[in-house]
């Protein structure tokens, strides 16, 4: 007899709804391969196939324990998951097409990990088994594990942390993905992601305090851990469990504490706050820690110990305090959002002055919007509008899928901000339509080139309430898009950009910037009419005044912010550590520019209103107003690339930002099996 069939006659395999191996229940194998055989005839594929020796502690506990009576979890959430929708059951999930249904009793209730730190030994074997069951590229990964240390010799600790999706009872990367990608289910309370749904905007990789979302930039699209779900509905846990060697992870149930455990913790040193998301993973440490833990990573950020024995972050000075330039580093992988930003701002803006100015009754202004240049001015900013969503949709993994984007117009404010540039576009649109036939050039043209009668055409419409009308609507749908691009931001998983000077950055934008577009098209169109020196020099007022306080609001922002960070011990202000030491020259040269050029502005609108109205003003202020265009891209790109995220730790060379920037430096980032993303979306 050859090995082949030898081997065949002892293989043991499992029934995963009664525990018994085919020695022992021979007639049980016989009928799965029947049903397995009627399965492939019908063209359909098992769940999971259940590996020959399972072990006993891969398996679910299915059992229901009189003594488990929680109905709610700490967080005040309901466990049984069935009670809050209307789904029946025994839905099936479909998985690889099969309609059959899992027959665990507790397959409506809320599931999660449970970590027991002393337990793990960083073998990285959750991290194999998850990559290998989910066939993921080397750059990425849903489990991972990573460390923080701590102490002196001999008595030097490290800690491991093993860490994947928490399928969270508040799901931010549910709320905030545009495109609906995300559902969370009644069955294991799983929260899944389609990435054929995704579009690799990647915002759900912002708000997921946890890098539980991994955007792939060779696909252009994200992907998670899906709590394997298909082992689930057979009785296995999920493959990282299965394989830890160590019995750090666990899964079942959440709440029900797993045997041989103490502890059922929400919290663990380097772990965000649980208030973020609410997530369904529990921990278990109970051998003393240093007071201070580090983190082994390049990010500045270590743990200390409080009086109440918790962990908080603190700003580790791992880089001294240096001032560096690093101009070069501004170019990120970020910048079509730098241009989106502050091209869409700045077209606001244009259009928002002078036509509030005409609707708060500005005599200069109204008689500029009923003249013939209004309609270049709106057409500016249908433009610049055109080109921001242009920029939007080249920062997409999958660009031409951009429509997708509107999907979750319920909760996402990603999807509110495009609905309402769209909306601004439109309305730009609509005005500049309206306004043709009042444009007394075009008409002529038409007329005589073309020898078409705009104003017959128009005769009976009241062509200048439209015109209000359809402005009126352009100013609220771009006021909705600006101020959902602020919510966008206010990311708590991000301190750095949950704060008021976001905001103050974006509306002074779109007032420096739009004040510097739209002065240009007004004062040159009462110049090139002939206009008296004292009109030109009533809309410069204006228009310098708007300036001035754009910048203003701009700077009273980052003076905020910079008095809060230097204050604060969380990521904000390590992100703020390291806006004043690695890019710290930089940022003084862009606040200082910003303050010399108000102090010169406010100068020059002091003298412009004791009567120094001479044209090489205009040039000041134009000079000025370019100045202005330089440190807003500079404050927009370090907005970009300072942010630190509340994620989890990383270790020396995986997860960590200061190893992939050294792999890209010197080439060993190009060898696939290093595992660092390409520098790309």
């Amino acid at each position: 007899m050859n090995i082949a069939t030898e081997n065949k006659k002892i293989v043991q395999s499992f029934d995963p709804s009664t525990n018994q191996t085919s020695s022992e229940k021979s007639s049980h194998t016989v009928n799965k391969a029947k049903s397995e055989a009627k399965d492939e005839q019908e063209g359909r594929s098992n769940h999971w196939e259940v590996r020959t020796q399972e072990q006993s502690y891969a398996f679910l506990d299915t059992k229901e324990d009189d003594k488990k009576t929680e109905i709610e979890n700490r967080y005040g959430k309901r466990i049984d998951l069935i009670e809050l929708t209307d789904k029946p059951k025994d839905r099936s999930l479909f998985i690889n097409g099969n309609p059959e249904v899992g027959t665990n009793p507790n397959r409506n209730k809320q599931h999660g990990f449970f970590f027991t730190a002393d337990n793990c030994i960083g073998c990285h074997a959750c991290e194999s088994a998850c990559a290998e069951k989910n066939d993921t590229p080397a750059h990425l990964a849903f489990r991972s594990v990573g460390y923080v240390e701590g102490g002196s010799y001999p008595d030097y600790k490290r800690m491991n942390i093993s860490m994947a999706c928490n399928h969270c009872d508040d799901p931010v990367c549910l709320k905030g993905c545009p495109t609906r990608a995300y559902i969370k289910h009644a069955e294991y309370g799983a929260v899944l992601q389609d990435p054929e749904t995704c579009f690799g905007c990647g915002y759900c990789t912002w708000v997921c305090p946890y890098n539980a979302p991994q955007l792939d930039p060779v696909k252009g699209q994200v992907s998670k851990c899906n709590m394997c779900v298909d082992r689930l509905e057979v009785g296995l846990k999920p493959a990282c469990v299965s394989a830890c060697l160590g019995n750090a992870l666990d899964f079942g149930v959440i709440e029900d504490t797993p045997e041989n455990r103490q502890q059922c913790k929400t919290s663990i040193p380097g772990f965000p706050d649980p208030e973020i998301t609410k997530p369904n993973i529990r921990f278990q440490q109970t051998k003393s820690l240093p007071n201070e833990m580090t983190r082994t990573d390049s990010m500045p950020v270590k743990y200390h110990k409080d009086a109440d024995g918790n962990f908080k972050p603190v700003i580790d000075q791992k880089a001294g305090k240096t001032k560096h330039w690093n101009f070069a580093r501004l170019n990120s992988r970020e910048n079509p959002l730098v241009l989106f930003t502050l091209f869409s701002q700045a077209a606001y803006g244009v259009f928002l002055i002078p036509f509030l100015g005409a609707l708060l009754g500005i005599g200069t202004l109204e008689s500029f919007t009923q003249s013939d240049m209004f309609l270049p001015l709106t057409i500016t900013a249908l433009i610049m509008t055109a080109f921001a969503l242009l920029m939007s949709v080249t920062h997409l993994g999958k660009p031409m899928r951009f429509y997708r984007g509107f999907n979750n117009l319920r909760y996402s404010p990603m999807a509110r901000e495009g609905l309402g540039l769209a909306l601004f576009s439109m309305g730009c649109g609509l005005t500049a339509l309206f306004s043709l036939p009042g444009n007394e050039w075009l008409v002529e043209f038409s007329a005589n080139t073309l020898d078409v009668d705009l104003v017959s055409f128009t005769s009976d419409l009241p062509l200048q309430t439209l015109v209000s009308v359809t402005g009126i609507f352009t100013l609220v749908a771009g006021f909705v898009g600006i101020f959902y691009m602020n919510k966008c931001y206010q990311i708590k998983a991000r301190p750095f950009w949950h704060h008021l000077q976001t905001a103050t950055s974006f509306a002074g934008n779109s007032l420096a910037l739009g004040a510097f577009v739209s002065g240009i098209i007004v004062i040159n169109s009462f110049i090139i009419n002939d206009a008296n020196t004292e009109t030109i020099s009533q809309v410069s007022l204006i228009f310098s005044s708007v300036f001035i306080l754009g910048m203003m609001i701009e700077a009273l922002g980052l003076l905020k912010h910079n008095s809060d960070l230097n204050r604060s011990e969380n990521e904000g202000g390590a992100a703020h550590y390291v806006q004043c030491t690695t890019f710290g020259k930089t940022y003084l040269f862009r606040n200082w520019i910003l303050a010399i050029n108000i102090v010169l502005a406010s100068a020059l609108l002091t003298a412009n209103l004791l009567g120094y109205n001479e044209v090489s003003s205009l040039f000041i202020w134009l000079t000025l107003a370019l100045i202005n265009c330089f440190t807003a891209a500079i404050g927009r790109a370090l907005f970009y690339i300072l942010v630190i995220p509340t994620t989890m730790p990383g270790a020396f060379f995986w997860k960590n930002k200061g190893f992939e920037q050294h792999a890209r430096d010197i080439g060993l980032a190009d060898n696939p099996a290093t595992g660092v993303a390409p520098l790309a979306h």
